[in-house]
């Protein structure tokens, strides 16, 4: 784990849900060789997730665990609603307007949000402005009309 600040990119979602966008992004995380944390802000959401990664495809599922169960340490993709880093993961995910929290000893943060939600665009805004004024190295990604992702735009310390 870096000592620097994490990159926190911000995705905003209008084509897609986060659980069509989800899964991609921890499977690339994984093949980065990084463990993740996804964060979200009830628990209800986060036991929807956990079914979503196992059954996303017919073919794989993603390797993952509640925070409220045992071994928690052990798995490559945390679902939790605390700001714990208990399997010492490098990725951060920010889900259903979850808080950031402290984002020490991550590598990147994700922080994705339904553009089609108001009040989620609204926060996005907010916590962009934030981030921004305590010279947080930012990037905004958005989809184009294919569904691709692009960065829209970025802001360095």
């Amino acid at each position: 784990m870096s000592d620097a600040k994490p990159e926190i990119w911000f995705y905003h979602l209008e084509r897609s849900t986060l659980d069509q966008v989800l899964p991609g992004l921890l499977e690339k995380t994984l093949q980065r060789g990084w463990r993740a944390v996804v964060r979200g802000a009830v628990s209800h959401r986060l036991d929807d997730i956990d079914e979503h990664l196992w059954t996303y495809r017919a073919d794989s599922f993603l390797p993952h665990g509640l925070a409220s169960e045992p071994h928690a340490a052990r798995q490559p993709i945390l679902l939790s609603e605390s700001g714990e880093n208990l399997n010492g993961a490098q990725a951060l995910f920010i889900v259903d307007e979850s808080e950031l929290g402290a984002t020490e000893g991550y590598e990147r943060c994700f922080i994705i949000f339904d553009g089609r939600n108001e009040q989620a665009l609204q926060q996005a805004r907010e916590r962009w402005r934030t981030l921004k004024a305590a010279n947080a190295n930012l990037a905004y990604w958005k989809q184009t009309d294919e569904g691709r992702w692009e960065k829209a735009a970025c802001s360095s310390p």
